[in-house]
């Protein structure tokens, strides 16, 4: 990639540039010069692989009143209601604002095509095919390259937040960008980061998902909310050699069956609703049921017989999926497809409120990164794309104190790393291994069902990982670094190299945050299971928050 000079100062920065951040950056006034980094491409996340679609009440027999009971139904008493009916009645405006701009939603017709998914008391599911997240982040991606205030600064990776000492404030932050590590300052700072799916070994995440957002929050001292919430979706594509390929809940909308290897559909043994009941509850019944009939559990699977839905509005709705099916040797309209659970949603995030404000002044937070009480204990399918671009929309009324500050920015010498090469050698290797124990170690602990015994094991173990990693040269290095110190490095394959350090380390904390959250709820509730509490408890219809490694609760909730 070509040699590109960033300035040294914004008026904001966004990090992260899927929905969230690219309708960030464009609804921010545009007399705002806008930085938006993104650690891969613009066209690389978490939205890009969304299929199901984006919810919003604008069917005739439908009203965002609708909308708003079943996002707290779903929500398992979790949800802050004043935020969902701001989710829920600014939807259909949302929705428009898209349209304008050109995503090309389906349509019966002049009408917008609306589709049923789980938890759903209405057709209020807009969808593009089954590739609906790439519609709308490709859209977005070329309205935000037209702008001319806004500047995308990509293949760059947010390390650190800025936060000046005396004021406790956001001031920008700090980037590994072309090799060497440099300071941004910022009126303000957008985490649109996205979730964490990859802290489980099984996940419908891409690799970019790996919780930096909530990480660099977490280490700056802003207040975090309900990390144990974790959701699971059902039905991912399960084949080995395969990524977990997520195969979309309309796909059960549109007439699938969930079946066994008997060819019996066992939802309904869990639950009146069956495959329609809402996420957690159709992942623990295909969780339970392998339990009970699989040999080994790594690679058992049931089945997602798309049979039931006409062959022709498969080929209408789900072209993607019969794509993917068909390069993995499953036949969709001959055979059913072999599906297991994957982690893919996490509810909880750093605490924002309805401007997207955090505890941290100058620092805002979009997205799935964010927990603004929308989602509850669990999320109501398609509400997610949604988040985005109604909390996005609400950027346009920030209000910036640190406008015109002086940009000076005090030149210190540049710091080098210039490691032995064998002992650098060691180092990746152990660093590549963490990498790779660690996901396996959450799924297996703090995956779909959980138990203290379990999880305290395994926190203990990331504890002793976390010491294992701050011990590392590389981290000794980069850990001890000031603000608005420069640093280089003498290394092969740096940009990879450094990127692997910086998740990993965002990784641990992550998998630190949710086993320590999970083994701090002592009930069921929503994507959290525990096998040694398996009910809800009225005592625990609470948040949990956490700031600086405290836990605590909020007060019970109505």
């Amino acid at each position: 990639m070509s040699q590109i000079d960033i300035p040294s100062q914004f008026d904001v920065l966004v990090v992260g540039a899927g929905a969230a951040g690219l309708y960030t950056a464009l609804c921010l006034p545009e007399s705002l010069r806008v930085g938006l980094i993104t650690k891969e491409t613009v066209a690389l996340s978490a939205s890009d692989w969304a299929q199901g679609g984006i919810a919003a009440a604008i069917a005739p027999e439908d009203s965002p009143t609708l909308h708003i009971e079943d996002t707290i139904q779903a929500g398992a008493g979790l949800c802050d209601r004043t935020a969902v009916e701001f989710l829920a009645q600014h939807a259909p405006s949302c929705i428009q604002s898209l349209v304008n701009l050109g995503v090309a939603f389906d349509r019966h017709g002049q009408a917008l095509a609306l589709t049923l998914e789980a938890a759903h008391s209405r057709r209020r599911v807009l969808h593009a095919a089954d590739t609906t997240g790439r519609e709308v982040t490709t859209t977005l991606t070329a309205q935000v390259l037209r702008r001319q205030n806004i500047q995308v600064i990509q293949q760059a990776l947010a390390l650190s937040l800025w936060i000046e000492a005396e004021t406790g404030c956001c001031q920008g932050i700090s980037l590994f960008y072309q090799g060497k590590i440099t300071w941004v300052r910022a009126g303000a700072v957008v985490l649109a980061t996205g979730g964490g799916g990859q802290v489980f070994a099984q996940t419908t995440n891409p690799a970019v998902s790996t919780g930096d957002g909530v990480a660099i929050a977490s280490r700056a001292g802003a207040i975090l909310r309900d990390l144990e919430f974790v959701q699971f979706h059902p039905t991912a594509l399960t084949k080995p050699g395969a990524d977990r390929f997520l195969i979309s809940e309309a796909v059960r909308g549109e007439g699938a069956h969930l079946i066994d290897n008997e060819g019996r559909r066992f939802a309904f043994d869990y639950h009146p609703a069956g495959e329609l009941a809402p996420r957690d509850v159709v992942s623990r019944a295909i969780f339970s049921h392998l339990q009970r009939t699989a040999i080994d559990l790594a690679t058992a699977h049931v089945w997602l017989d798309m049979r039931p839905i006409p062959a022709d509005k498969i080929r209408h709705r789900f072209p993607n999926i019969i794509k993917v099916c068909q390069h993995w040797g499953v036949d969709v309209f001959h055979e059913p497809i072999p599906v297991a659970p994957a982690a893919h949603y996490w509810m909880g995030g750093i605490v924002a409120d309805l401007m997207n404000r955090t505890n941290i002044p100058g620092l805002y937070a979009v997205g799935e990164t964010a927990s603004t009480g929308v989602h509850g204990a669990n999320r109501l399918a398609s509400n997610s794309l949604l988040e985005c671009i109604v909390f996005g929309a609400q950027m346009a009324n920030i209000k910036l104190e640190n406008i015109g500050l002086s940009s000076e920015i005090p030149l210190l010498p540049l710091r080098k790393f210039n490691p032995d090469p064998s002992e650098w050698h060691i180092q990746q290797t152990q660093l590549e291994a963490l990498r790779e124990k660690l996901p396996r170690l959450v799924w297996e602990s703090a995956g779909i069902c959980r138990e203290q015994s379990r999880l305290e094991t395994a926190i203990a173990t990331i504890e002793s990982w976390q010491q294992d990693f701050a011990a590392l040269p590389l981290s000794q290095f980069l850990l001890a670094l000031r603000p608005v110190e420069p640093a280089s490095f003498d290394l092969p394959d740096v940009e990879r190299q450094l990127g692997l350090w910086a998740e990993t380390r965002n990784l641990l904390d992550v998998a630190d945050l949710i086993l320590k959250s999970a083994a701090f709820r002592t009930e069921s509730r929503g994507g959290h299971f525990r096998l040694d509490y398996p009910q809800p408890d009225s005592n625990w219809q609470v948040h949990t928050l956490i700031q600086t490694n405290h836990w605590w609760k909020s007060p019970l909730l109505s």
